[in-house]
């Protein structure tokens, strides 16, 4: 049986067809103090933004920092950054949002490779040990995601948030090697983990909205 608590504070439990009632009520109740700290961190989290466009004049961040988007057409379509904008230059308009998106995604793919170099280093002082793989993946209600054995899934628009907010996602992954859940144990590992992952998580929280 797995117990989720979704975005709007709703809570879904799933369990085998044959499972008898009174077991599934149990288990809820049981993990009601996990339950009700979902629902207050989720209470947290900033509403969500108008839908970002993908035309000149808009506004997106790289790294935490805001650049304005300007899109130019082209034949050899890329991105280049300078002077506090993102140039996308696109063979028609309505390339932009790929070309984009894909540099993107190709970014965080050598971004979190060099973070995570950089966070296992940290994580093996407390028994945290991984081979550092990971697997991007685009999630509308999470950075990251860690399975029970093991493998490391992040959003690839965690490279609009800053370095330490990016490295507040992979640390928060890789202790679920060692806790599986978001126990009081869970927290406990990762405070001594990232002393400071409260002001992280609202900074990333703050800064950059997870696509819609």
């Amino acid at each position: 049986m797995s117990i989720e608590v979704k975005p709007d504070g709703s809570v879904l439990a799933v369990a085998p067809i044959d499972a008898p009632e009174h077991e599934i009520r149990w288990k809820v109740e049981k993990s009601g103090a996990w339950i009700l700290r979902q629902q207050r961190e989720l209470a947290q989290l900033p509403p969500p933004l108008p839908e970002r466009q993908y035309v000149s004049g808009e506004s997106w961040r790289y790294l935490g920092r805001q650049h304005r988007l300007r899109v130019i057409i082209g034949t050899q379509e890329g991105v280049r950054v300078t002077r506090g904008e993102l140039l996308v230059t696109a063979k028609t308009p309505e390339r932009a949002e790929n070309v984009l998106n894909s540099w993107f995604r190709n970014r965080a793919q050598s971004l979190l490779a060099e973070r995570m170099s950089v966070c296992l280093e940290r994580a093996s002082h407390y028994g945290i040990e991984h081979s550092g793989d990971f697997a991007l993946r685009q999630m509308r209600t999470q950075w990251g995601s860690c399975t029970k054995v093991g493998k490391l899934n992040f959003n690839p628009r965690l490279v609009q948030a800053p370095k330490e907010c990016i490295d507040y996602v992979i640390l928060h992954e890789l202790c679920h090697l060692r806790e599986f859940n978001h126990s009081a144990a869970y927290y406990r590992l990762l405070g001594r983990v990232l002393p400071d992952w409260k002001k992280r998580r609202e900074r990333l929280n703050r800064l950059v909205e997870l696509p819609q």
